[in-house]
C-alpha cells in the first residue's frame, strides 16, 4: 500500500482494535503465565488462548504475513509493521496473532521452498497454530560465522545421517520440528555446500544437553538449547529447497526476522517511554515534579527523538521491501536497522528505570528485561558489528576515490574552478591571476 505518513482508515479501525485487544485481553496472559507462550497449550490454557485467537481470526489478522492461500491477508511488510509495533508490547501477542518468532520465518521459508509433503507434515500445523517450530544454526564453536559450521550430514543410501552440536537454537524442548543448518559437502565453498533440513524434534539422535536462560530468568526457564545431534537419520525427504541451497534460504529468512524484531522494538520502546512519562508527572522530589527537572525533561526529549528517528527508518525499510520485493535491494536498510534497534531499546529503557529508582531495577518493573533483550537483539539474526559492516559496504558502493592529491571538495581548487567558470563576470581574463581584478582570496 502507498503510506505519506496516513494509514488507510480502514486498517486504522484494525490497528485500533488490536491495540484495545492487546491491552485488554493479551496483555494480562504475560502476567499469569509468563514464560509458556511456546509451551503446548494445556486443557487450562487453551480455554482462554483459543477463544482470543478466534477473535483474531474474525478480525482477519491472523497470520497476516503469510498469503490467503495459506490462511492469511498476505500484508506487506508496512502493514506488517503498523501491526507489529502493537504485538510488541506483549509476548503472549505474536502467538495469539499467529505470527511468533521463528514460527513466522520458518513458515515463510517452508511455504517457499518446501514440497507439497513438506507443508502439508510441517507448514499446515504450524500455521494452524497447534505446534512451535525451532530454527538450529548457531553453533557452539561458529558463532555469527556460519563458513565455521562443522555440524554435517552425510548420504548413506536414501537417507542423511547428521551428526554435530547446535547452540542457543531456542524453542528447541517445546518444538515440534526443527530447521537444521548443516553442511552437505565439504569440499566447495560453503555458500554452495550447506543445505537445509527439517527434522522431527523426537527423531532418534536429537539430544537436547540443556536450555540455557537469559540473565535474570530461573535455570528452569532457559528455552535456548545446545543440541547433539548424534547419528540423525532423515530420509532424502527431509532435505528443503534442495541440496547446497542453505544460504540462498538463510538470507531471505533472515532478511524478514530482521525487519520484524524491529518492528516488535518499536512497540517495546514505546511502552518504556509510556511508563517514564507516566512516573516522572507522578513523583514530586526537591520541591517540585520528576518532569520539571531539566534532567528528566532531557530524557523524555531524547527518547522521544531517538524513537522516532528509528521507527521511520523501519516504516520507510518496510515500504521499500514492498516496494522492491526484493531482500537484496534493501539489505543496507535492514541492515542498519538491525544496527539502531539494540541501542534505542536499551537507551529508552535505561531512562525509564533510572526514573523510577530503587523500583525501577526491580523484578516488580520490566525495565531489567528490556535491557537484556536489548543485549539479545545485538545478537539475533547477527551482531551488530557485522551489521554495521554491511551498511559501511553497501554505502561505499555509490562512492569512488579520487587519483588526486586533494579532495574533489578540497575548497582552494572548487574556488579556482569556480573563478575560470564565471570570470567574465568578475572582471577575470585568462593570465590575471593574482591581480587587483581576483576575488575569494583568503
Amino acid at each position: 500500500m502507498a503510506w505519506d505518513f496516513e494509514t488507510d482508515p480502514q486498517f486504522q479501525e484494525l490497528l485500533d482494535w488490536a491495540d484495545a485487544f492487546v491491552r485488554d485481553e493479551v496483555e494480562p496472559l504475560d502476567l499469569i503465565w509468563p514464560h509458556l507462550q511456546f509451551t503446548p497449550l494445556d486443557e487450562t490454557r487453551r480455554k482462554v488462548v483459543d477463544p482470543l485467537k478466534a477473535q483474531v481470526r474474525a478480525k482477519g489478522l491472523w497470520a497476516t504475513h503469510l498469503g490467503p492461500e495459506l490462511g492469511g491477508q498476505g500484508y506487506g511488510q508496512l502493514k506488517l509493521a503498523l501491526l507489529n509495533e502493537i504485538l510488541g508490547r506483549s509476548q503472549w501477542a505474536p502467538i495469539i496473532f499467529g505470527c511468533q518468532a521463528p514460527d513466522t520465518g520458518n513458515a515463510e521459508i517452508i511455504a517457499h521452498y518446501g514440497t507439497l509433503e513438506q507443508k502439508e507434515q510441517y507448514l499446515r500445523p504450524l500455521l494452524d497454530g497447534e505446534v512451535f517450530s525451532c530454527y538450529s544454526m548457531t553453533e557452539p564453536q561458529g558463532g555469527a560465522d556460519p563458513t565455521q559450521f562443522k555440524t554435517s550430514a552425510v548420504r548413506d543410501g536414501d537417507d542423511w545421517v547428521i551428526n554435530g552440536y547446535k547452540f542457543f537454537s531456542s524453542n528447541a524442548s517445546t518444538a515440534a520440528f526443527l530447521i537444521v543448518m548443516v553442511v552437505t559437502n565439504p569440499d566447495v565453498s560453503p555458500y554452495q555446500g550447506m543445505s537445509m533440513f527439517l527434522v522431527p524434534t523426537d527423531t532418534p539422535g536429537v539430544n537436547i544437553i540443556r536450555d540455557s536462560a537469559l540473565y535474570g530468568e530461573s535455570d528452569g526457564h532457559g528455552s535456548h538449547a545446545l543440541i547433539h545431534y548424534d547419528n540423525v537419520r532423515v530420509p532424502n525427504s527431509a532435505v528443503l529447497g534442495g541440496e547446497g541451497q542453505a544460504f540462498v534460504i538463510a538470507q531471505i529468512r533472515l532478511g524478514g526476522g530482521r525487519i520484524h524484531h524491529a518492528m516488535r522494538t518499536i512497540g517495546l520502546s514505546q511502552w518504556a517511554l509510556d511508563m517514564m512519562c507516566e512516573r516522572v508527572l507522578s513523583r514530586h522530589t526537591a520541591g517540585s515534579l520528576l518532569a520539571d527537572k531539566q534532567a528528566i525533561q532531557a530524557y523524555i526529549a531524547d527518547s522521544w527523538a531517538q524513537l522516532q528517528q528509528f521507527r521511520l527508518l523501519v516504516l520507510h525499510t518496510a515500504w521499500k521491501i514492498d516496494k522492491y520485493n526484493d531482500y537484496k535491494k534493501v539489505r543496507k536498510d535492514i541492515a542498519a536497522v538491525k544496527v539502531v534497534m539494540p541501542t534505542v531499546l536499551h537507551d529508552i529503557a535505561w531512562r525509564a528505570m533510572q526514573v523510577h529508582g530503587a523500583l525501577g531495577v526491580t523484578n516488580e518493573m520490566p525495565f531489567l528485561g528490556m535491557v537484556t533483550g536489548a543485549a539479545v537483539m545485538g545478537l539475533a539474526d547477527g551482531p551488530t558489528e557485522v551489521h554495521k559492516t554491511t551498511v559501511a559496504k553497501q554505502v561505499l558502493r555509490d562512492y569512488q576515490g579520487t587519483d588526486g592529491q586533494w579532495p574533489t571538495e578540497w575548497l582552494p581548487g572548487k574556488r579556482e574552478a569556480a573563478q575560470a567558470r564565471y570570470a567574465e563576470f568578475l572582471g577575470m581574463v585568462s593570465g590575471t591571476a593574482g591581480s587587483d581584478l581576483e576575488v575569494g582570496n583568503l
